[in-house]
């Protein structure tokens, strides 16, 4: 692993963009998976897919629910069904705080992106409290000042230029 920089690593191979988007993200935390080798393969081209995911515990272990990961082209032999639920690791501690915040109302766990780091699948969860929907568009009013912001500023930039 050499020649390659640490960067590449840790770059996301699947992200829930929405995620930020319907919820207030408090904490996060990571978490190893476990995955067959043609999963492994198949995510690693990044053919993974985070939209409508979710995570629960079942006899205190967690798992992620609905992540999509398409059949590996090259080992149809071995081939998963591709929304399985998946086991997360995690310490137990880890598992009873977030189950007792999830509790709460309001909160729910959520897995944010999918990133290999060591060799190592890994995916970033999310304590995140729903959104109510003037929350939402006082976001999106906050970007688009923002975005009016760095807009402005590049154009005098080049005035000055």
């Amino acid at each position: 692993m050499g020649s390659k920089n640490k960067d590449q690593f840790d770059k996301p191979l699947a992200q829930n963009k929405k995620a930020s988007h319907d919820y207030f993200i408090e904490e996060t935390y990571e978490a190893g998976m476990v995955l067959t080798g043609t999963e492994i393969k198949s995510l690693r081209r990044g053919r993974a897919n985070l939209s409508d995911t979710f995570c629960t515990v079942r006899n205190g272990e967690m798992f992620i629910h609905n992540m999509h990961i398409s059949p590996f082209e090259e080992g149809n032999r071995h081939n998963s069904d591709p929304t399985r639920a998946r086991k997360l690791l995690l310490h137990k501690q880890q598992i009873h705080k977030m189950l007792g915040e999830s509790k709460r109302e309001g909160y729910t766990i959520v897995p944010l992106k999918v990133y290999v780091r060591n060799g190592y699948a890994k995916v970033l969860i999310g304590m995140g409290k729903g959104k109510k929907q003037y929350d939402k568009r006082a976001d999106a009013a906050k970007k688009d000042a923002q975005r009016d912001i760095q807009r402005i500023l590049r154009e005098k930039q080049k005035v000055s230029n």
